[in-house]
């Protein structure tokens, strides 16, 4: 004869078994789960890096005689290195070794790519990167594989929205405007008007109003917590990917 089982076991095994899948619920559904990246927040580039000569003219084509569109400088305005983000490369047939690298060019319009000769660059492999959810107004640091941090952003607002694409950190500093938070990461990317000193430049930064985090109400910077832009300061290098997307 089977013998009842008391009520009160039965309501503790009810419980211990709602309570595992609960936590398998919140682990399946959790930032980063599963198999590795999504397919937003995978970033394909060659590498970024600075330049080895004093200008560099960007061309339209991977041709000596292509049109020119751009002419970067060795250095910023500030004295400081500028960085560029090599997307794809060519290569000479017999030996094997880059003749041209397709960058992105920073500046308006934004999207814009061009070829520079490879010789004309010193790159490095690019291993981070930082994914900006524009609806979802969140952010994702990742390193290789690994999901290091995230958080909620502020984007910008109707009219000034934040610039969806592919984009990299050109500079990082310390902010001396209170609305720039903690810390602040330049980025190639514009919009039409954001917060930067000077306009223009979509930044990621910190910000003094955290309780407006999750909202649409920049300029078209991305803000983030302070704690969130103090994390990132020391591991975010200048040339970082920025990927925005939808």
């Amino acid at each position: 004869m089977t013998k009842p089982i008391p009520i009160q076991r039965w309501l503790a095994a009810a419980a211990g078994a709602v309570l595992l899948i609960g936590l398998a619920l919140a682990l399946a559904l959790a930032p980063g789960a599963g198999a590795g990246p999504s397919r937003a927040s995978n970033v394909g580039v060659v590498g970024s890096g600075t330049l080895a000569w004093r200008q560099v003219a960007v061309l339209a084509k991977p041709s000596g005689d292509a049109t020119r569109i751009a002419v970067l400088r060795q250095f910023r305005p500030d004295f400081s290195p500028q960085y560029v983000l090599a997307l794809s490369v060519l290569r000479a047939e017999k030996t094997g070794k880059p003749t041209w690298y397709r960058i992105s060019v920073p500046g308006r319009p934004n999207g814009r790519t061009g070829w520079v000769r490879a010789a004309s660059l010193e790159l490095h492999p690019v291993y981070k990167r930082l994914v900006v959810y524009r609806a979802a107004r969140r952010y994702e640091f990742w390193d290789r594989d690994k999901l290091v941090r995230s958080g909620k952003v502020g984007v910008g607002k109707p009219g000034a929205e934040t610039p969806l694409g592919l984009f990299y950190v050109t500079s990082k500093f310390d902010p001396t405007a209170p609305i720039l938070g903690a810390y602040a990461f330049e980025t190639s990317a514009y919009s039409k008007l954001t917060d930067w000193p000077g306009g223009g430049v979509v930044g990621v930064h910190g910000t003094p109003w955290p309780w407006l985090l999750g909202q649409a109400v920049s300029h078209g910077c991305v803000r983030l917590h302070n704690d969130d832009i103090q994390f990132l300061r020391s591991r975010v290098p200048v040339g970082t990917p920025v990927k925005i997307v939808r």
